[in-house]
C-alpha cells in the first residue's frame, strides 16, 4: 500500500539532495535496465513523455490486443462478465488513490492539456467584468485558454511575471500583488511544476491565498503527479487536471480531470455533453472512441510506479539534475535558470549559454547539441527573463549519458560569443 507519509519524508529529503552515492550508483543501474529505448542519443526530454518500462509496454500490448479481439463485444458490453465501465473502473481506482482523491472525484481523459481545457473553458463562476490570472510560468496553451475567456465569457486576462530569482518569499509576494491589484479576479491558473525550467510554485500557499481574495484556483499538476508528492486535501486543491504519460509512465493518451464533489456544479459538462448525468464527473472530460487499451493499462503503470518507492525515484532523479548542474555551473558565463532554494525545484531544470539571448539562439543551440553530439535538450520560450535549454533526466538515464551532456555544454561554451 502506498504510504503518503514515507513519500513525503523520502521527497523532502530528495529535493534537498540527502541521498548517497552508494544508492546512486545502485538505481541507476537498476532503473535503466527495465527501459528498451533508442539510446543513439541522449535523450534529457522526459517532461515531454515518461517512456514506458518493458513491462508497461507489454501490459499495454498485451491489453492492445484484447481490445482489437474483442472490439465492439467489449466495447458494448456484450462479453460475459464486467461491462466495459466495469473493465476500466480499477484504472480510476488507481489515479485517485494516487491524488489522495476519491473515485468519484476523477474522470479519465486524453492527458493534462484535454484535462485542463475542460476545466478552464467550462468554469462557470464567471460573469462579465471578472479577471483571471496566470503567470509566465503556466503552459502556453493553457495560457490560450484562459485568454479564450475574453472572447467566450467578456472577462479580462491578466499576465503576471514570476520573480526571479524565484524564492518562495517573493513569489507569494508576486501573487499578492496581483490579486490586491486586480480584486476583480475569481479564477487562477496554477502550475505546480513549471515546464519552462522545472520551478516547483507552492501550491498550499497560493490556493489559501486565493480564497482569501475569493478567487478560484485551477492547478496545473502535468508535471508532478508521479513526481512530487500530490495529495488534493494536502494541497487544498478542488479542481486540478494532469498527465499520466509523464511521471507515472503510462501510456501516451493518458491523463485525469480531478474535481472535489462539493465542486463538481462548477464545472459544465464538456460542450453540453450529457451521455453522462451532470452529476458524474465523466460528464466533464470528452466521451468519444479512446483508446481503450492505453486506459486498461493505467493500473499496471500506477503499480509498477509504487513499486518503483516514488521517494526513491524522486532522489534519484534529483540527483542526476544535480549530476548536470555541477558539471556546467562554472562555465563562465553560463546561467542556471532555475532556482535553487530547496523545494523550488526537483527534477526539471534549465540553462542558457553564455551570450545566448534570442529564441532563435535557443533554437540554435538545441539543433547544434543534437546534431553534433547527439544529445537532446529542448529550448523553450515564455519565461520573461528570455528563453531557456530545459534538461529533464528520465529513469532510464545513466550517469554516462548525463556526462555527455556536460561534455557537449562544455564543448559549445562559446557558441554565443
Amino acid at each position: 500500500m502506498y504510504d503518503r507519509r514515507v513519500f513525503l519524508r523520502g521527497a523532502a529529503a530528495a529535493v534537498a539532495g540527502v541521498a548517497s552515492a552508494s544508492e546512486g550508483r545502485t538505481e541507476v543501474m537498476s532503473y535503466a535496465g527495465q527501459y528498451d529505448v533508442d539510446r543513439s542519443i541522449v535523450n534529457l526530454d522526459a517532461a515531454y513523455y515518461g517512456a514506458m518500462t518493458r513491462a508497461t509496454s507489454a501490459a499495454y500490448r498485451a491489453h492492445g490486443e484484447w481490445v482489437n479481439r474483442h472490439n465492439a463485444l467489449f466495447l458494448r458490453s456484450a462479453l460475459p462478465g464486467p461491462t466495459r465501465d466495469e473493465r476500466l473502473q480499477p484504472a480510476t481506482d488507481a489515479v485517485a488513490s494516487l491524488i489522495g482523491a476519491r473515485p468519484e472525484e476523477v474522470a479519465l481523459c486524453g492527458g493534462g492539456t484535454e484535462a485542463l481545457y475542460g476545466l478552464i473553458v467550462n468554469y462557470r463562476r464567471l460573469k462579465t467584468g471578472d479577471a483571471v490570472l496566470m503567470a509566465d510560468v503556466d503552459y502556453d496553451e493553457m495560457q490560450h485558454a484562459m485568454a479564450y475567456l475574453e472572447t467566450s465569457r467578456g472577462v479580462r486576462p491578466i499576465r503576471m511575471k514570476v520573480p526571479e530569482p524565484a524564492t518562495t518569499a517573493n513569489i507569494l509576494a508576486a501573487y499578492e500583488v496581483a490579486l490586491q491589484r486586480t480584486p476583480e479576479i475569481k479564477l487562477v491558473l496554477l502550475t505546480h511544476v513549471s515546464n519552462r525550467n522545472g520551478l516547483v510554485l507552492p501550491v498550499r500557499e497560493i490556493a489559501d491565498m486565493a480564497r482569501r481574495h475569493g478567487a478560484d484556483m485551477i492547478l496545473d499538476s502535468a508535471q508532478s503527479v508521479g513526481l512530487l508528492p500530490v495529495d488534493v486535501d494536502a494541497l487544498g486543491i478542488d479542481f486540478m487536471g494532469f498527465s499520466l504519460h509523464k511521471w507515472v509512465a503510462a501510456p501516451l493518451g493518458t491523463g485525469a480531470i480531478y474535481i472535489r464533489k462539493s465542486r463538481l456544479a462548477d464545472i459544465d459538462p464538456w460542450l453540453g455533453n450529457h451521455i453522462r448525468s451532470d452529476g458524474d464527473v465523466r460528464a466533464r472530460a470528452p466521451t468519444g472512441t479512446m483508446d481503450f487499451a492505453a486506459r486498461l493499462t493505467v493500473p499496471h503503470a500506477v503499480r509498477e510506479h509504487l513499486d518503483h518507492r516514488p521517494e526513491h525515484k524522486l532522489a534519484h532523479l534529483t540527483r542526476m539534475r544535480a549530476r548536470w548542474v555541477e558539471g556546467v555551473r562554472a562555465i563562465p558565463g553560463l546561467i542556471i535558470a532555475h532556482p535553487d532554494e530547496p523545494g523550488r525545484v526537483a527534477v526539471i531544470g534549465a540553462f542558457r549559454l553564455s551570450g545566448q539571448r534570442s529564441w532563435a539562439d535557443a533554437q540554435h543551440a538545441q539543433k547544434v547539441l543534437l546534431e553534433k553530439y547527439q544529445v537532446l535538450v529542448v529550448a523553450k520560450q515564455g519565461l520573461a527573463s528570455g528563453p531557456v535549454l530545459r534538461v529533464t533526466p528520465s529513469l532510464f538515464n545513466t550517469n554516462v549519458e548525463i556526462d555527455r551532456m556536460i561534455d557537449a555544454v562544455r564543448a559549445e561554451r562559446n557558441l554565443f560569443t
